[in-house]
């Protein structure tokens, strides 16, 4: 069971329930609309946590009622909350998805107290990070406050992961620097670095200007393909599972997370844990919702036995 600390946002998520994107100056009526605890930071330590890691969490929420629901839900999980910290002039986070007949969705988010994490919470949450092998971090919390969080990490043989979302244009040479392990989605990872990811080749190329920056292991996901990964001594995709899907909220967060619950420090089993996550993904795309579909350790389990070529 790996040891895993999560740096990153908690929201409440608003889902709206749409056919498809309303056009410009067009009205249209939601068919359902519901509420549940998320974050890209929550939804990761939440998948982390289900699928067996021991697993600590570093936020902020605000002086408000969804700072109890936020903190409960990540509770229910097991995950260590005692670094989630008050913001009292900020509310916390929100998000709110837009969610297509067709399965895809759409995000609107307030950071909230999410921005106002800072260097001095990470100084002040550093006993969370003992016996830790692993920092996952995202982008929607300042970009300043994860450097100073993966340089202490690094520091201490930690081993950083990044997952570069919301897109942004370039990651900072400073973060890049004490990154060990970057996982953009094939969108982020074309902003990133320039290259459209439209095959294997493209794929290669773009992990090629990740190692350029400094970045030594990339996994590029690719939806219902599958992903991607690569270092200096070998590259191969791992096929995702095919499954009806009816809400993508959280299939990224789940990777993550079921990623780093199966990750060995020395990332030797990388193929296993990108099998591993890509399953437990599959399972949190059949459901509604970001935290309420990430699927247990128990249920991924359950599925496995259902596919032949997973160990």
């Amino acid at each position: 069971m790996s040891k895993l600390v999560v740096l990153g946002s908690l929201n409440v998520d608003s889902i709206l329930h749409i056919e498809r994107l309303p056009l410009v100056g067009e009205t249209m009526e939601m068919s359902d609309k519901s509420s549940a605890p998320g974050g890209k930071g929550a939804n990761q330590a939440v998948a982390a946590a289900r699928a067996g890691a021991q697993t600590a969490f570093i936020g902020k929420v605000g002086a408000d009622e969804a700072a109890d629901l936020l903190k409960g839900a990540l509770q229910k999980d097991n995950v260590n909350v005692d670094n989630v910290m008050t913001d009292p002039q900020n509310g916390s986070g929100k998000a709110f998805i837009l969610l297509q007949a067709n399965s895809q969705n759409s995000i609107l988010v307030y950071a909230g107290a999410n921005k106002t994490l800072s260097p001095s919470d990470i100084d002040n949450a550093k006993d969370t990070f003992e016996g830790a092998e692993f920092l996952a971090a995202q982008f929607e919390t300042p970009v300043v406050t994860t450097v100073y969080a993966f340089k202490y990490a690094k520091a201490h043989g930690i081993r950083t992961i990044l997952n570069p979302a919301p897109a942004v244009e370039q990651i900072s040479p400073e973060l890049a620097r004490v990154t060990d392990l970057v996982c953009p989605n094939e969108t982020e990872a074309a902003i990133l670095t320039g290259i459209k990811i439209t095959d294997y080749d493209s794929m290669q190329a773009a992990a090629h200007e990740f190692f350029k920056m400094g970045i030594k292991h990339v996994i590029i996901t690719v939806g219902e393909r599958g992903a991607f990964y690569a270092d200096a001594s070998e590259s191969y995709f791992v096929n995702a599972y095919k499954v009806h899907a009816i809400d993508t909220t959280a299939a990224g967060d789940t990777f993550i997370g079921a990623l780093c619950s199966q990750l060995k420090p020395d990332f030797s089993n990388m193929h296993q844990a990108i099998q591993f996550a890509n399953l437990a993904s599959s399972i949190t795309v059949q459901h509604l919702g970001a935290q309420p579909a990430i699927p247990t350790l128990e249920q991924i389990k359950a599925e496995a036995k259902k596919h032949h070529d997973y160990n």
